[in-house]
């Protein structure tokens, strides 16, 4: 019977960082936002109810302060009507001018000029009094008249609006005023018609020119860098504006024509709008006196900053706890989920009679325990295969055992001492002295497995060499010492000097002309000691020497076969002492080479 193999059913694997990952963002990172958006939506709501409310009593007060202001103006306007000799003046000036003797309209002409005076010094920040009585214009005494150019005043606007309110005070909005020349100065003005006392019957009119200082020091208190004032006048005229120190009656008011539409058309209220180009919240109040409208305006932004950054901090927080749950599934992943996936990949090669995988894991949790307890299952089966399979080769090897002779180390520098009494039986003392030293040596070689020795010790070793190669070249290469008494007893790397010393006569002094010197120095630096083997040989050259550091640096053997002895010695130090040890080389070509060797004390 025929069967048909099923195709197995693949799963995706779901990884367990990625679910803690989800269930953070949920549990999390999520609520954390919705939080910041609601604290945000509510404390910027409570900020600007704030704001309102402390921005509408501000405006009262202001508008409460400049009615005052005025009135205080108003009432001194009011002495002209009750001021008996400046009534007498005005009124014979009026009627009978064309009557008055020279002394007589000297005499009223400087009443009424007195009288002036006295309302200047009685109003703050007054910038000018003008009475107009009949066809002449009076004058303070200390006038500048020179800067007047009146003509016929009867015919202009304000006179005319002055003379309606018969005996009221009119308010005129922020102007140049009305009859100086070359005036960039704005002002605001009062003016009434002042009439015969017990009467309706006018003898003059009275303009009061006030300077803006009144209406900034009033305002100044209030304002700042974030909340600013306009005053608009009844025809929406700007009268004071904080963002100008001279204003002008022609200066367009930087509010769009809607909300200049609502302030006109209401007493009170706040809206947002568009001002000077900004979304801003703006307030206003009507003053009851002068009917000007006091504007109050923010931009939104800054009204709102404290809590737009409380909203950043909890936003901030939120991103934070959502880098901290992607850091906590890179640590899961590298911890738990890789160390699995590696494991599973392992044990599915051992399955497949591959044993030479690497399981060991220094890790202490339980990850270490499952891995060396799997280590130890396969080394045990491996075993049990490997003793089952040799079994019978061990057989045929006992057969082989007994034929093997071997040579030790003992032997080889027991015939070399054997030789060396040949030579000097035969008299060839000086090949009997090379091999006796080759012989020492060698005995040096075979010492005890030590890994360190003192420095002493280590010397003994280069002297044998260096003697060697002197009875090799002669007088080639002179050879000196330069020790720190405290530094015999120093220990260092077994083998660690000799290479060096061999580097510098091979390959630095064996290729000069003239005879060369090898030195060998130490000294005491701190906790250190330094070994200086220095020769004047031929150097290394600087691109060459650039490789060899280099190559130094490495942790894996690199060097060619020429240095691998100075990578052999620098390897060992820093592994025995720390990384902090070790050679360092300079060279200069023509002049020598030096290799200063680090060790600890």
């Amino acid at each position: 019977m025929m069967q048909i193999n099923q195709p197995k059913k693949r799963y995706r694997m779901r990884h367990v960082n990625r679910q803690i990952f989800v269930l953070m963002i949920l549990t999390i990172t999520i609520p954390l936002l919705i939080i910041s958006a609601i604290i945000y939506i509510f404390s910027n709501q409570a900020v600007k109810n704030e704001y309102q409310s402390s921005s509408n009593l501000i405006l009262n007060n202001l508008s409460f302060n400049i009615d005052q202001y005025l009135q205080s103006i108003e009432k001194g306007t009011l002495n002209a009507q009750v001021d008996s000799q400046l009534q007498t003046a005005l009124e014979h000036w009026t009627i009978n001018k064309d009557n008055i003797g020279n002394d007589l309209s000297i005499q009223y002409g400087n009443t009424i000029e007195q009288f002036i005076s006295g309302i200047e010094m009685t109003i703050k920040n007054v910038d000018s009094v003008q009475i107009f009585a009949g066809s002449r214009v009076f004058y303070s005494a200390n006038f500048n008249r020179a800067d007047y150019d009146v003509k016929d005043y009867t015919q202009e606007d304000w006179y005319l609006q002055t003379q309606q309110k018969k005996g009221g005070v009119i308010l005129f909005g922020s102007h140049l005023p009305f009859y100086r020349t070359n005036s960039k100065q704005s002002v605001i003005s009062i003016a009434r018609v002042i009439n015969k006392k017990g009467s309706k019957q006018p003898l003059g009119v009275m303009l009061i020119d006030i300077r803006l200082d009144s209406l900034r020091e009033i305002l100044k208190l209030s304002e700042n860098s974030k909340r600013k004032f306009i005053i608009l006048d009844d025809k929406g005229g700007n009268v004071y504006s904080s963002d100008s120190l001279e204003t002008s009656p022609l200066e367009p008011v930087p509010i769009d024509k809607q909300a200049l539409n609502t302030f006109m058309n209401n007493d009170a209220g706040s809206l947002y709008g568009t001002f000077d180009d900004k979304d801003s919240y703006i307030n206003f109040v009507t003053s009851p006196y002068s009917n000007w409208k006091v504007i109050q305006y923010i931009d939104e932004k800054e009204m709102t900053k404290q809590a737009s950054f409380l909203g950043k901090i909890i936003l901030t927080l939120a991103l934070l706890s959502l880098v901290t749950a992607l850091l906590f599934m890179y640590i899961l992943s590298e911890r738990v989920t890789k160390p699995i996936i590696l494991l599973s990949r392992k044990v599915k090669l051992v399955g497949m009679g591959n044993f030479d995988v690497d399981l060991y894991s220094n890790r202490q949790d339980e990850f270490g325990v499952l891995y060396n307890g799997i280590r130890k299952m396969v080394k045990d089966l491996q075993n049990y295969i490997e003793r089952s399979s040799m079994a019978k080769a061990q057989q045929k090897v006992a057969q082989y055992g007994a034929l093997k002779s071997q040579i030790n180390p003992h032997f080889l520098a027991n015939v070399l001492e054997s030789i060396q009494m040949k030579a000097i039986i035969n008299g060839q003392r000086e090949i009997g002295e090379m091999v006796g030293i080759v012989g020492r040596l060698f005995r040096i070689h075979i010492q005890t497995g030590k890994i360190t020795v003192t420095l002493r010790e280590e010397l003994e070793h280069v002297r044998l060499y260096v003697k060697i190669q002197q009875l090799r070249f002669g007088d080639k290469s002179q050879y000196m010492e330069q020790l720190d008494p405290q530094c015999e007893i120093v220990k260092v790397m077994h083998f660690s000097l000799q290479p060096i010393v061999e580097n510098a006569i091979v390959h630095g002094l064996e290729s000069r002309s003239e005879p060369g010197l090898l030195e060998v120095s130490s000294v005491i630096s701190g906790e250190d000691m330094l070994i200086i083997v220095k020769d004047n040989g031929i150097g290394i050259e600087e691109e060459k020497l650039k490789q060899l550091r280099f190559r130094l640096s490495q942790p894996s053997d690199t060097l060619d076969e020429e240095h691998i002895g100075i990578k052999n010695v620098h390897d060992r130090i820093q592994f025995h002492f720390g990384e902090k040890y070790g050679i360092e080389i300079s060279s200069y070509v023509g002049e020598g080479t030096t290799v200063i060797i680090r060790l600890p004390v």
